[in-house]
Formats: C-alpha cells, sequence, structure tokens
C-alpha cells in the first residue's frame, strides 16, 4: 500500500498543553454517541462499556509500537449476536444480565480469532490470506448486520414517533450542514436533542439518577462471564460461540478497511509498519478483554479517523488522552444512570440512521471493489448470504437449531459465502448459442 506524508501535525505537544486538551476531549466526543449506543441498545453495562474502550485503546497503542492513531470503541457488527444470545437465555429463563454473560463467551472468543489471522498474516502474507475473504464476501456480511438490525430499530421508533423524528432529524442536520465539532458529533446531537425533549415533556423518570452515585467501581460480577461459572448451560456456551464467532470475519475485513483509511489519512503505511498482524493482535486483544468483564466488542472508530482528516492532528498521543478520559468517566455510575434511562424512541431514532449507515458501508466496499455482479459467480454469492442472514432472523426467529446448538442467520451467512468464494470458479463459461439456436 503507498501512502504519501500528508501536510500536518505529527507531535501535538507544539501546539500546547490547553489545546492538546481540547483535542483529547474532540476524540472522546467523536467516538461517545455510537460507543455508549451500543450498551443502551444491548443491555450491556454502560460504565464498563466506557472504561474498556479506554483500557483497549491503550493496549492497541501499546501493541501497535504506539504509531497508530486509532481509537478503539463498541462494534455494531456484533449486537445482533448479543440480541440473539440473550433471547435465547432469557427463553429458557435466565435473567437479562446472565443472558448477556453468555453472549460475551462468543464474542470472546471471536476477539480470539484476530490472533488467527494475525498469525496467518505474519507466517504466509496478507495477500495470500485475505484472498479468502473478498468483498464479494465481506461487502453482503455488512449490508446483512445493518438489515438484521433494522427491524429492533422500527420497533424502538413507533414506541413514541415525535422523540424518534427528533433525533432522526437532528443527526440528519448535523451531518449535512453542521460545521465544525456539530459535524462530528451528530450522533451524540441527536440523543441530546431527543432526550431532552423527552425529559421537558415528562417521558423520563429521573428518580434512579437522583439515588446513583457519582463515584463507583465499573464492573460488578453479575456483569462478568464469572457469573456464568455458578451454574453453567454447556449447550448454550456452544451455541453463542458458534453464533457469534464467524462475526469475526466481518470485523476483521472493517479492522483492514480502518487501517488502510487511517494509513492514507495520516500519509504513512500502517499495514507495514507496525504491521497489519500487530493491529489485528491489539483489537483482538482488546474485544477478548472488554468481552470477559461484561463490555462489547473493541473496533477501531470510523469516526475519530474522520477528527484525524478535519484537524490535520495525527499525534496518537491525542488518541491516548481521549482514552483516559474514557476511563475516568466510567467510574461516575451517575452518568451511567443516566444513559441507561434514555428513551426506547431515542435510541430508535439514531439506530435506524445507524443501522442504515452499517448496510450503506457494505454497499460503498463492493463498489470500491469494482465487484462485478455481471458474473452470475458474484450474484450467487451475495444473494444466498443476503437472503440466509435476513431470511433466518425475520423468518426462523434468527436462529436455526442444529442439535442442541443454535445458529444465527449471520453464522450461517458468512459461512456459506466463505464456502461459495472457495468452492465455485472465478469464471464460468457460458454457450450462448444454445439459447439462440
Amino acid at each position: 500500500m503507498e501512502t504519501t506524508q500528508q501536510l500536518g501535525i505529527y507531535d501535538a505537544r507544539q501546539l500546547g498543553p490547553v489545546k492538546f486538551g481540547i483535542l483529547g476531549v474532540q476524540h472522546l466526543f467523536a467516538m461517545f454517541g455510537a460507543t455508549i449506543l451500543v450498551p443502551a441498545i444491548t443491555g450491556l453495562d454502560v460504565s464498563a462499556t466506557l472504561l474498556f474502550a479506554g483500557i483497549g485503546t491503550l493496549i492497541f497503542h501499546f501493541i501497535s509500537k504506539m504509531k497508530v492513531p486509532a481509537f478503539l470503541g463498541s462494534s455494531f457488527a456484533f449486537i445482533g449476536g448479543y440480541m440473539s444470545i440473550k433471547q435465547i437465555g432469557m427463553d429458557k429463563g435466565l435473567p437479562e444480565y446472565l443472558s448477556l454473560d453468555y453472549a460475551c463467551i462468543g464474542v470472546c472468543c471471536a476477539g480470539l480469532c484476530y490472533f488467527l489471522m494475525a498469525g496467518l498474516i505474519k507466517g504466509f502474507g496478507s495477500e495470500r490470506v485475505l484472498k479468502y475473504f473478498p468483498p464479494v464476501v465481506t461487502g453482503p456480511m455488512v449490508v446483512s448486520i445493518g438489515l438484521c438490525l433494522s427491524g429492533s430499530a422500527i420497533s424502538s421508533v413507533t414506541s413514541d414517533w415525535l422523540i424518534s423524528l427528533v433525533a432522526i432529524v437532528v443527526v440528519i442536520v448535523s451531518n449535512m450542514w453542521g460545521r465544525g465539532i456539530v459535524r462530528i458529533v451528530p450522533i451524540l446531537l441527536g440523543v441530546i436533542a431527543s432526550y431532552g425533549l423527552a425529559a421537558c415533556l415528562g417521558r423520563v423518570d429521573f428518580t434512579a439518577f437522583n439515588e446513583a452515585a457519582w463515584i463507583g467501581l465499573p464492573v460488578a460480577r453479575e456483569n462478568t462471564v464469572l457469573a456464568v461459572l455458578d451454574n453453567p448451560d454447556k449447550s448454550l456456551i456452544l451455541s453463542s460461540i458458534i453464533a457469534i464467532m464467524p462475526i469475526a470475519f466481518a470485523t476483521i475485513m472493517e479492522h483492514i478497511g480502518d487501517m488502510c483509511a487511517i494509513s492514507g489519512t495520516v500519509g504513512k503505511n500502517f499495514l507495514a509498519d507496525p504491521g497489519l498482524h500487530r493491529t489485528l493482535t491489539g483489537d483482538g486483544i482488546a474485544t477478548a478483554l472488554a468481552s470477559l468483564f461484561g463490555a462489547p466488542a473493541n473496533t477501531t472508530y470510523g469516526e475519530n479517523t474522520g477528527v484525524l482528516n478535519i484537524t490535520k492532528v495525527y499525534d496518537p498521543r491525542v488518541i491516548r488522552l481521549a482514552a483516559m478520559l474514557a476511563i475516568l468517566l466510567s467510574f461516575c455510575p451517575k452518568f451511567a444512570c443516566l444513559v441507561g434511562m434514555m428513551p426506547a424512541a431515542t435510541i430508535g431514532g439514531v439506530s435506524l440512521i445507524l443501522y442504515g449507515m452499517i448496510s450503506a458501508v457494505g454497499i460503498r466496499n463492493m463498489v470500491e471493489a469494482h465487484i462485478d455482479f455481471a458474473s452470475m459467480r458474484n450474484v450467487i454469492i451475495a444473494a444466498l448470504i443476503l437472503v440466509i442472514a435476513i431470511g433466518v432472523k425475520y423468518g426462523a426467529n434468527d436462529s436455526i437449531p442444529i442439535g442442541p446448538v443454535n445458529i444465527s442467520g449471520l453464522a450461517l451467512a458468512a459461512i456459506v459465502g466463505i464456502l461459495l468464494n472457495a468452492i465455485l470458479p472465478n469464471r464460468v463459461d457460458i454457450d450462448i448459442e444454445q439459447y439462440t439456436n
């Protein structure tokens, strides 16, 4: 990958401590809206999410030799997996928190997939490994992730149309016509505007907020996988692993795309130095560690890459400052309580846009990769991925039982797509004359 050194600031300390601090806060706000939205949607703990977003980012920087200006926040790709396993667990009579703990086991195993990919890339080279995960497979998978999540967004939107519409309108206006920080944090502004209106209309009960402490530990035992050990359900553990692990194929591709984007923005080839195997390892460790303590899977955040592009400040130290601020904020239970009381309609409004953006990113990836859909091979692969993922989600209650194990539509679609890409020939010649004679 060729890059050209960009005109920008690579050592932000020359700007002075005040501007350095403001830049760190800006990166915190850039990741903030989407990061806290994942626990708000899934039911995971907000404080643990912020804590391990910060810790995961610092781990990533350490493993990548302090060179890559990337922030790791909550991944939306795994939301479907969390919701699927949570529902299966609750159908078995388990409480919500324990059902989510089982889902976290699957996410932890997905994080371990990053190590496998990093080892393969280190040993065989990136080109030989990544040919099994081309855009014709990963693109439809990303599209499917957004579409499979869309139903939950619509359900939340319909709970209060006014509150949802305010969130949607503010996000669109901020993103399209906003300037400076407004354009960087449209999701956060949409949440604040919608949440604020709901509070003014008396649709939010602040009793729990008033009772919450200002300072407290961000992780409780019941929100860690240790709670599963009290009375483990082996079939649910296996279901979680099989349903969620294949999602790692899509998130690994997302990681590679983000590294390419950051390299192009900064003007340095981070795929070569510190190396893609190092950045994958850092991302995998951050995801596995976060899931053990009840926090969402982590991923490199495009929002923060956007901040790099706007500010032209490429110093990784600024990202590390934002990570430390996130860790500090995680020790405030009152803040976590405030997020937990967010109206479902607010979450639905911003989710509607975010889920659509996920699918749009998948389409963009295929367009940028110049996928030839005149080729029947590519059509078959993409079609089966989309139909299996979406069909199982809405036609089979989001999972198909195979013996004692439930496999999600996304997992099955990923497996089918990878196998078809490996098996089907790259070109199938058709004798046109047989149709014309």
